[in-house]
């Protein structure tokens, strides 16, 4: 029985829909103006911004006599009575779990907030399992997150297991290229966007959910040994990971609605990283379906130096530090 793994926000659920409904709350009731609606939509950046710098933007703006923090609490509460889960995205949930494909969220985020959007939407009725980057310790792209959620489902993750998952998600940074190191095969939700990052590509994108998890189920039925190109648009409906089907029969599907198992029965704890702002994309470019991505350009061979060039060479040992930070 293959795993499909989904991202959270802005791919199950459509968050920045419900951001701006917030948005509009809070202009209206503290009587501010209703043009700065894009200004906050702005300073949002999609969730990648941190809550407590665009909030004490607002209140340094408008000069409101409240607490950051109790901003916080309205922030929280008004965002998720605005976010719901579409019909079609429910409907495509279920033809998956009909198809036999077993379902589970990754979701970087506070452990709270998010878990009541998946109770709040019913999505915990519609998926096996989930894992929330606070909860778990660890954030997505770091393959031990995907590791966690595949063991929630009911997933040993040993042997061929990511031959028979596919990950879907809206952000090349955390989804995308998270599933690029476990070794998933992806589909990028581009919304309207071009792919912006060089070092790593979907193996296919689509414009909504809906087709993402037909593209999937399309590839189940129709596997081929070749991966879908640019020349031949029609194979990236046809494209499938070798085995989906193996490794899995028998295995007994977890109850839908059962809480998520403490990460610390799972895995070691690593150190957690700090929330990064999301990368600007380029201008969006207009789509209207599944679209496969050409592969990168082989790199050039590196040039070996002289023996002499070698000797002369500084030593550059200790000169790079860990200093990276994974994007929420």
């Amino acid at each position: 029985m293959p795993l499909l793994l989904f991202d959270l926000d802005n791919t199950l659920l459509p968050r920045d829909a419900a951001f701006r409904a917030w948005a509009e709350d809070f202009l209206a009731e503290n009587g501010l103006p209703a043009g700065d609606l894009d200004w906050l939509v702005m300073l949002d950046g999609s969730g990648y911004v941190p809550r407590s710098t665009v909030l004490g933007a607002a209140k340094r703006r408008y000069g409101l006599d409240r607490s950051v923090e109790s901003m916080l609490g309205h922030y929280r509460h008004g965002i998720n009575s605005h976010i719901s889960c579409p019909d079609s995205h429910s409907s495509a949930l279920r033809a998956a779990r009909e198809a036999g494909w077993t379902l589970g969220i990754v979701s970087n985020g506070g452990t709270l907030p998010q878990l009541e959007k998946i109770r709040l939407t019913g999505l915990a009725a519609l998926v096996d399992g989930w894992v929330i980057s606070e909860e778990a310790r660890c954030v997505k792209p770091d393959p031990l997150i995907f590791e966690i959620a595949a063991r929630r489902c009911g997933f040993r993750p040993v042997g061929d297991w990511t031959a028979q998952t596919w990950m879907v998600g809206d952000y090349g940074p955390s989804d995308i290229a998270g599933a690029e190191a476990t070794g998933l095969r992806s589909v990028w939700l581009h919304h309207g966007r071009p792919w912006a990052e060089r070092g790593y590509r979907p193996t296919v994108s689509a414009p909504d959910l809906p087709e993402a998890v037909r593209v999937i189920l399309g590839t189940a039925e129709h596997p081929t040994a070749g991966h879908p190109t640019a020349e031949h648009p029609t194979t990236a409906r046809h494209f499938a990971a070798r085995h989906f089907a193996t490794g899995a029969a028998g295995r007994k599907r977890p109850p839908r609605t059962r809480l998520a198992i403490p990460a610390s029965r799972l895995a070691p704890a690593p150190s957690p990283a700090p929330d990064g702002p999301k990368a600007p994309l380029a201008q969006p470019a207009s789509f209207t379906g599944a679209v496969p991505l050409m592969p990168l350009e082989p790199a050039a061979p590196p040039v070996r130096p002289s023996a002499a060039q070698a000797q002369a060479r500084p030593s550059v040992q200790g000169h790079w530090s860990d200093t990276s930070a994974a994007a929420g």
